[in-house]
């Protein structure tokens, strides 16, 4: 019944117009004068989600407010780029800011829930991250390459390519076509804990990126970022997010993907575009550039009873708002994720 009753709430969804976000707009940080209290649920880490863990807390802790509920734990997430450091929560300590999914699950493996109760992460665990940890499925996301609207670059790349492009193999575009431009390709990275990077270097099979020609450091998902202003650039982009500064109308000033636009994988000899109709292409997402997304937390938290444990579960759990609430699904989908039957399921390091 609980799998019925899912479907239709995605079904719901879908029908919602992405531009459109039910109980108000989504603020970056806490509010302005707004300190969460010890009890609160905080988070940190990753860009791709952050924007969407915005709006949830926007929407959840107004659910609550419409309950009359003035005690149970409200929800909160710190941006993965601002002013730094930052206290979390009512007599935190305080920290440098996590900027991307590995300085979330870092952070959170450093601090307690007097700091820190979860970590965004746009990539699944990794033989590197601690013992003890749960990556708790939250939608579907995709991440593609992609290259400046009036640039050189092609409109598609294979794996192979995109491999060597990454180690350096491939460093001129007439290497992949000799009709193409006789320019020296540029390939970018986002910072160094990025999800997205690690995610999308893991899909096309590259362990280290070769430094003699890629370049590291600009924010993820941000195109407006002036060392991609360049037609030989290529960039790893999440889709998902993407689809939220656009269609979703959530873009900002520096938030934008600019003049970049997303271009297409060739794998097995097949053409997979990643967006059909304004959402993630399913064949895309169910490619080698497919990822699910995640928020983290401590093991003994989530599987905990107690009141803390309780109120990690109301919101993330299996049963909680986020994988129940009409609400969150309209969030998902107007933010550019795809839901998933496996949100709110536990994967433990």
């Amino acid at each position: 019944m609980r799998k019925t009753a899912a479907k239709l709430l995605v079904a719901a969804a879908l029908a919602t117009s992405l531009a459109t976000v039910v109980s108000g707009t989504a603020v970056a940080d806490p509010a302005a004068g707004v300190t969460p209290a010890a009890q609160d649920l905080v988070g940190v880490g990753s860009d791709t989600i952050q924007s969407v863990l915005n709006q949830f807390s926007t929407d959840y802790n107004a659910s609550l407010a419409a309950k009359g509920d003035t005690t149970s734990p409200r929800l909160y997430s710190w941006d993965a780029t601002g002013s730094s450091p930052i206290t979390t929560k009512t007599g935190a300590t305080s920290i440098p800011r996590p900027n991307g999914s590995g300085a979330g699950i870092k952070a959170l493996v450093a601090n307690t829930s007097a700091t820190v109760d979860f970590a965004r992460s746009s990539r699944g665990p990794a033989a590197t991250d601690a013992h003890g940890l749960d990556f708790v499925a939250l939608a579907k996301d995709a991440v593609t390459w992609s290259a400046q609207k009036t640039g050189n670059a092609p409109a598609q790349l294979t794996p192979a390519q995109l491999n060597g492009i990454y180690t350096c193999s491939i460093t001129n575009w007439q290497q992949i076509d000799p009709s193409l431009a006789n320019a020296t390709i540029k390939p970018y990275l986002p910072q160094t804990d990025s999800g997205t990077r690690a995610f999308f270097l893991s899909a096309i099979g590259v362990a280290t990126p070769n430094t003699n020609c890629v370049v590291s450091g600009p924010e993820e998902n941000e195109g407006t970022d002036l060392a991609l202003q360049d037609p030989n650039v290529v960039f790893p982009y999440s889709v998902a997010h993407y689809l939220g500064q656009t269609v979703g109308n959530h873009g900002t000033t520096a938030d934008a993907p600019g003049t970049l636009t997303l271009r297409n994988a060739v794998v097995n000899g097949v053409t997979l575009t990643p967006v059909t109709n304004n959402l993630i292409d399913t064949s895309f997402s169910n490619s080698q550039f497919g990822r699910v997304v995640y928020n983290v937390f401590r093991d003994a938290e989530w599987t905990a009873t107690d009141a803390h444990g309780t109120a990690i579960q109301n919101v993330f759990g299996t049963g909680g708002w986020i994988c129940n609430d009409p609400t969150a699904a309209a969030d998902l989908a107007s933010y550019g994720f795809l839901a998933t039957p496996a949100c709110g399921t536990a994967t433990l390091t």
